[in-house]
This record gives structure tokens, C-alpha cells and sequence, in this order.
């Protein structure tokens, strides 16, 4: 498919039946990381999208159409080539930004949002929390560290390539500490190293270029957002701040806030607490 400004797009869609669900999803992330919402008898007819440059989307010609308004083109774009008028609309991490955009813009075609380890706008400013960054400085640490991508991300196919099987890795005795409660409470191994190895494929550089674009998105004003909306975080979020979440949650009318012992991999951690907000919110659209 192609987006409005000509990109061309690939899209996806589980030929299920039952709510449509468009998915926005994390940044270069695949389908595979919501293992109980994407199957085709989940009870969703779920469609998505591979980010600009990443997995079998092209690059835009202009480079610096990489902005969260064009990723909210690319959705529409998605509606559109799926004949969806609406769609109950999930988002993780950079998709909360997306699916925000597009319900302040077209709320005639988002009947619910699920955010899911998120936050509408102003991302950068919501990082590092849990280590005491001050948030003045997080957008500055935050670009340093998307600036340090093309360096670290060439490294994840060696680390992927050497992991042991998902059972030996989940063990007990394998890991200690905060990093024991995260690995184990990975529902679904699998996905984990579905997500993984898509990640192992990325252009690093392209993929920096896409975060930075991240930066520049500011905070929005969500409280004239009128469809069902639950948020979804972390406590152990190292990308979002708990409490910027817990703030956004407030200034939407009627929307509900759950927070989980999670880290930003909650879909991965919890698919079933996924499901079951996101079938919640499905009956209330009709």
C-alpha cells in the first residue's frame, strides 16, 4: 500500500474477524509481540503496518518525513487499504503518540484507544525516570542514547545468535534481582524471540533517524479525546515515567489507568492483561 505522501507501505492483517483493531505498534516491533491479540481467532481483526524504512516499508523520498504525523498518515493510509472506516486503536510506546494524534484529528474512526507503556506526546521527556534522571535532562540523555544505536544495535544479532533455548534462559537459577521478575514473566518465549531477531534485521542508522524524529513530538492536550481509553504501565518502565502516564490518564474524561509489575515489554510481560483491557474496551464501541 502506499501512504499519503506516496511511501511505500507494507501492511498486514491477521484475517480474523470479530472488532477491528488497528495496531500501532512499537517502534520497528512485529506483530509477534502481541502473542493474545494478533492470532486469527483471537476475536479481533487486527491490521498494522512496518514503520518507514523498517521490516518491508520504503524509505520516504524526503527523509525528514519521519515525523509522528506521518506515522498517523501511514494509519490512515492502513484503515483505508483494509476498507475500515474505525477501528478500536492500540498503541505501544511511539504508537501511544500515533494513536493520540489520530483520535484528537479523525475521531470519527478511533472508537476506543488502549495505550499500552506510553505516553500522548513529549516521549523523551518521560524517560530514564526509575534511574533519577532529573526530566530536564532526560530529552538530552534520551537523544544520546538514540545516538549511540548505530554502535549498540550491530551487536544484537551476536547476542541473539548466542542465547541459549528460551526454557534455559527463563530458569530460575539463570537470572537475579529486577532482571529475574522481567524474563520470567515473559508469557510467551517465543514471541520474545520473534521480536528479537526482528530487531536483529534493523538498519540501525535508519532506526536512530526515526527515534530522534520522536524528540520533536510535544505533549498533547488529550483532554477533548471523547472514546473509551484505557492506559497500561509499567512500574519498572525504564522509557515511561509512571506518573506521566498516570498525569495523561486524568486528562482524558472517563478513561481508566492499569499498572502492571511490568518493564516497557508489557505486551510481551502480560499479552493476557492485553487482551482482556482491550476486549473490555472492544464491547463499549458497539
Amino acid at each position: 500500500m502506499r501512504s499519503a505522501d506516496g511511501t511505500r507501505l507494507r501492511a498486514w492483517c491477521n484475517d480474523g474477524t470479530g472488532t477491528p483493531v488497528l495496531l500501532c505498534n512499537g517502534l520497528g516491533a512485529p506483530p509477534a509481540a502481541w502473542p493474545q491479540v494478533v492470532g486469527r481467532g483471537s476475536g479481533f481483526r487486527v491490521v498494522t503496518w512496518d514503520h518507514r524504512g523498517l521490516g518491508g516499508s520504503a524509505r520516504p523520498a524526503d527523509r525528514d518525513r519521519v515525523r509522528v504525523e506521518d506515522h498517523v498518515d501511514d494509519a490512515r493510509a492502513v484503515l483505508d487499504a483494509f476498507d475500515l472506516p474505525s477501528a478500536v486503536v492500540v498503541g505501544w510506546s511511539l504508537g501511544v503518540n500515533v494513536a493520540f494524534e489520530l483520535a484528537l484529528e479523525e475521531p470519527a474512526r478511533v472508537r476506543a484507544v488502549l495505550a499500552v507503556a506510553g505516553v500522548p506526546g513529549g516521549s523523551f521527556s518521560s524517560m530514564f525516570a526509575p534511574y533519577g534522571v532529573p526530566r530536564r535532562l532526560r530529552p538530552r540523555v534520551g537523544r544520546l542514547s538514540s545516538r549511540l544505536l548505530p554502535v549498540v544495535g550491530p551487536l544484537l544479532p551476536v547476542v541473539v545468535a548466542s542465547l541459549p533455548p528460551w526454557h534455559e534462559l527463563l530458569s530460575p537459577d539463570a537470572v537475579r534481582g529486577p532482571a529475574r521478575e522481567a524474563l520470567t514473566s515473559v508469557r510467551h518465549p517465543g514471541a520474545l524471540y520473534a521480536v528479537l531477531h526482528e530487531f536483529s534485521r534493523h538498519d540501525w542508522g535508519w532506526y536512530r533517524h526515526l527515534a530522534l524524529a520522536v524528540a520533536a513530538h510535544a505533549p498533547l492536550d488529550v483532554s477533548p479525546v471523547r472514546c473509551p481509553v484505557t492506559f497500561l504501565a509499567g512500574r519498572y518502565d525504564a522509557l515511561v515515567d509512571v506518573r506521566d502516564v498516570r498525569a495523561a490518564a486524568r486528562a482524558v474524561p472517563g478513561a481508566r489507568l492499569r499498572t502492571v509489575p511490568s518493564t516497557h515489554f508489557l505486551p510481551l510481560q502480560y499479552p493476557g492483561v492485553v487482551r482482556e483491557e482491550l476486549a473490555r474496551l472492544a464491547p463499549s464501541t458497539g
